[in-house]
């Protein structure tokens, strides 16, 4: 899949991974619509990339819809990477012993795995209309390529990442299935999971407590990049032949319980 010219998604590309991912695409001659919150720096990022900035809630059926018709407004849309999300921690019982809300981890999941598969499910719709691409090293064609955002935890939830966990846990679980079902569309979908990431939530933090989490990461010794993240999408988009996959970006790390 080639990006220059292609119509890009990014949802949560307002900051983090996402704002990453839509900078790289967007250097790559990507037309970038960034998808975020009316309140987040989308339409201020949008501007700086030459794109569209359409503000939804990854769980509202019609505004991701609304989304995707400007994206695809501007071309066809080839490339969608879904970032938005949240990391509300949680324990399954509070200090008095007592359950926490129930609420506090529908709304992890609601927004982290039911808003991932509302993209996919909205972005699919309009992939298939889509002319495949055709290359001499894919005679087949190809109509777009999905990328979500799972997390280590799925495989390596600590204490109090029940709800984290299971969402990411949900999206890394969906990929193949939903990698099977596009194939006949000649739609990819590829998950990535990020290891501890310099986010602004992470970078809010102390440095002392940066470099604490950066030495818990085998090799490099380090927190991981936003531009290690684009850089991996970049790589999946052009790689037609990774489809179905889950891949770790962590540094070989495994989380400890706490």
């Amino acid at each position: 899949m080639q990006i220059e010219r292609a119509g890009a998604l990014v949802t949560g590309g307002a900051s983090g991974l996402g704002l990453a991912t839509a900078r790289r695409l967007a250097a790559g001659g990507a037309l970038v619509t960034i998808l975020d919150l009316p309140t987040s720096r989308g339409a201020e990022i949008a501007a700086e990339l030459g794109g569209v900035f359409a503000p939804a809630d990854v769980t509202s059926v019609p505004e991701v819809r609304a989304a995707v018709a400007e994206a695809s407004a501007l071309a066809p849309l080839r490339v969608v990477v879904a970032c938005a999300g949240i990391a509300t921690p949680g324990k399954v019982l509070d200090r008095e012993g007592s359950p926490t809300p129930l609420e506090d981890f529908e709304r992890v999941v609601r927004i982290n795995l039911v808003g991932t598969y509302n993209v996919i499910s909205q972005a699919a719709a309009a992939m298939v209309a889509n002319e495949p691409t055709e290359t001499d090293s894919d005679a087949s064609g190809e109509r777009g390529v999905i990328v979500t955002t799972a997390s280590v935890a799925a495989f390596d939830g600590q204490i109090g990442q029940p709800a984290y966990a299971a969402s990411k846990g949900g999206v890394h679980a969906m990929t193949l299935p939903i990698a099977r079902e596009l194939a006949r569309y000649g739609i990819r979908v590829v998950t990535i999971a990020p290891g501890i990431m310099e986010t602004p939530l992470l970078q809010a933090l102390p440095q002392a407590a940066q470099d604490s989490l950066g030495g818990q990461v085998p090799f490099p010794a380090r927190l991981g990049r936003p531009e290690e993240f684009a850089a991996l999408v970049a790589h999946i988009a052009e790689n037609g032949y990774l489809n179905g996959e889950t891949i770790r970006l962590d540094g070989a790390i495994r989380m400890a319980p706490k």
